[in-house]
């Protein structure tokens, strides 16, 4: 069983993009068929994530393999290197082409990624699901990160966790797949699910980079469905959006890094429950509607 891509006509939109990457559009099954004894002794057919190794080169040179479900590869590539802060422009990269037959994505840069083994010679494993990782280097950068103003109100938030409730998803059929989103408002955008978080918001910022003149983060907020550490606030951060949502909770250091930021960061996000850890002053409450979610109403 294999979800539709969720993101597909924007891909081909922006292929056309002149001076942005060419990217090649592999295509991988997001979920495998296995045999399962059930509660009562029986047989029967279940559903698992597909998970899948891809070894990122380059310029020709190894970087880093990703374990991934592989729906948007070259995207996953790109936002994997403009949130690793090795490239500073979509329009730095010339072409990104996925081969899921020997695992590999090759990129082709226009004119090389400068210092590239002294940037990626320290490496800060994290806490993500399919274990990330981080340049030590992106660590040191968060205070030149300045977001931009912005807020959300209570029924944005509610009308935010309802749509990825509504929503078709991997998740649904076989689990075990984080997802993470785009919104503008209440206003779903972009959706993604990958065996890592730290994945799917990564092939979100691609998505973003490759539409420069119609997405923006200022916006925006960021959703997920994992718990918010420091890596994922400081991508967001990087992606200029400057609220996100959690159905999870989130870390100390995540916390910190949110509130050096002034990043709203709310969590624990479902139904009409949630918790601000961060950034308080960018969501308008309106408390009125905890009432009317609960007797059905909004």
């Amino acid at each position: 069983m294999t979800h539709a891509p969720a993101i597909s006509k924007p891909l081909a939109t922006a292929l056309k993009g002149g001076e942005l990457p060419r990217l090649t559009d592999a295509h991988a099954p997001l979920t495998h068929a296995v045999e399962a004894i059930n509660e009562r002794g029986e047989t029967e057919l279940v559903h698992i994530p597909a998970e899948r190794a891809l070894t990122l080169y380059v310029d020709k040179r190894e970087l880093v393999t990703l374990m991934t479900l592989g729906a948007y590869p070259e995207l996953l590539v790109l936002g994997y290197l403009r949130n690793q802060r090795l490239v500073a422009d979509a329009r730095d990269i010339e072409s990104i082409t996925v081969d899921w037959d020997v695992g590999a994505a090759a990129v082709k840069t226009r004119r090389g990624i400068e210092r590239i083994e002294e940037r990626t010679a320290s490496r800060v494993v994290t806490t993500g699901c399919g274990q990330g990782s981080v340049f030590g280097a992106l660590m040191d950068d968060v205070a030149s990160i300045a977001l931009p103003p912005a807020r959300i109100t209570q029924g944005e938030l509610y009308g935010l966790v309802n749509a990825i409730r509504l929503k078709e998803s991997t998740y649904k059929s076989a689990g075990s797949v984080h997802g993470c989103a785009l919104f503008r408002g209440s206003e779903l955008l972009v959706f993604v699910e990958d065996v890592g978080r730290h994945n799917a918001i990564d092939t979100i910022a691609g998505w973003m980079w490759m539409q420069p003149h119609t997405v923006q983060g200022g916006d925006k907020v960021f959703y997920t469905t994992g718990r918010l550490t420091s890596e994922m606030v400081i991508k967001s951060a990087q992606m200029g959006v400057p609220i996100v949502v959690s159905r999870s909770g989130m870390t100390q250091m995540g916390h910190a890094v949110a509130a050096q930021l002034g990043l709203c960061a709310i969590g624990r996000a479902t139904n009409r429950r949630f918790v601000c850890y961060t950034g308080a002053e960018r969501l308008e409450l309106q408390p009125e509607l905890v009432g009317e979610f609960g007797q059905g109403r909004v």
